[in-house]
């Protein structure tokens, strides 16, 4: 099991659901319906969706708050390659936040690149999934 898994709060489980398994790839490892929960998992990533109202809330105000439910979230999700969510986006419509991009980030004396683009989930949490483009010199 990962180290650090996000928790999802959602407002409908079922197309969410269906946002991250049929357009971005990811596979169910379980779930339960009665309580609008699933636990998904992509490449080594993972994650929970929790529909709010069903269930158990942690945040007793979420219901309350203002749509989209994903502001100042930003989750990277590294995948072995970007195309086919790519791909899957733009067939089905979905627009992007960031269109695809080769950015280097400084680390130390080197830099590391990504090849990134990010989405917004359907209750507008921020998925910036990025392909490891290696490291070089700082330039």
């Amino acid at each position: 099991m990962a180290v650090i898994v996000p928790e999802l709060s959602v407002t409908d489980w079922r197309a969410t659901r269906a946002f991250y398994t049929a357009l971005l790839g990811f596979s169910v490892r379980y779930e339960r319906p009665e309580e609008g929960f699933c636990y998904l998992e992509r490449e080594g990533a993972e994650l929970m969706l929790d529909q709010i109202g069903l269930g158990r809330d942690f945040d007793p105000g979420i219901a309350e708050t203002p749509r989209p439910l994903g502001r100042g979230v930003n989750l990277q999700i590294e995948v072995s390659t970007i195309a086919p969510l790519l791909e899957a986006l733009a067939g089905a419509g979905h627009p992007l936040i960031l269109p695809p991009e080769d950015r280097w980030y400084r680390r130390g004396d080197r830099e590391v690149g990504n090849r990134q683009f990010v989405v917004a989930d359907p209750d507008g949490y921020l998925l910036r999934f990025h392909e490891d483009l290696g490291t070089r010199a700082r330039r």
